[in-house]
């Protein structure tokens, strides 16, 4: 379903969004613990089904989920989302990313917490510029204060 799937957001035309000049996608990524669980990595799947439809670089492995965390789903509040991914991630080479635009990419996005989480690590490494692009979208009360 991965690459339908990739096919289908690669092909959307949206008012409020382009694909136009990102350098970069990068996967939220899955700790090996929670790889292991699930035997694929949907957000990888999506990047790399992704990539060559847009002609973007898929970076593969850039941001590693350093610590396990429970899945947000199981989490009822913003700010139990929020500390549950606060510091879980690290990049792993930020010389691939540096200065770059950078599109992350996940499967569902309800609160933000973990693309906030990762658009951080990015701009601290010196991202030039992040946005954020998942399949689906599920309401949890307000979600309007999220960075990316």
């Amino acid at each position: 379903m991965a690459d339908y799937l990739a096919a289908q957001l690669a092909g959307l035309r949206l008012p409020d969004w382009s694909w136009g000049g990102l350098d970069l996608l990068v996967p939220v990524p899955l700790h090996p613990r929670r790889l292991a669980e699930r035997g694929f990595d949907q957000a990888a799947l999506l990047a790399t089904g992704l990539g060559p439809r847009l002609g973007i670089r898929v970076e593969l492995g850039a941001l590693v989920r350093s610590r396990y965390t429970p899945a947000q789903a199981q989490l009822a509040s913003r700010a139990q989302r929020h500390k549950n991914v606060a510091g879980a991630f690290q990049l792993r080479r930020p010389e691939r990313v540096a200065g770059r635009a950078v599109c992350l990419v996940d499967d569902v996005a309800t609160t933000g917490a973990t693309l906030d989480a990762c658009a951080q690590v990015l701009v601290d490494a010196g991202v030039r510029s992040v946005r954020a692009v998942s399949l689906a979208r599920t309401p949890l009360g307000d979600t309007s204060d999220h960075i990316v």
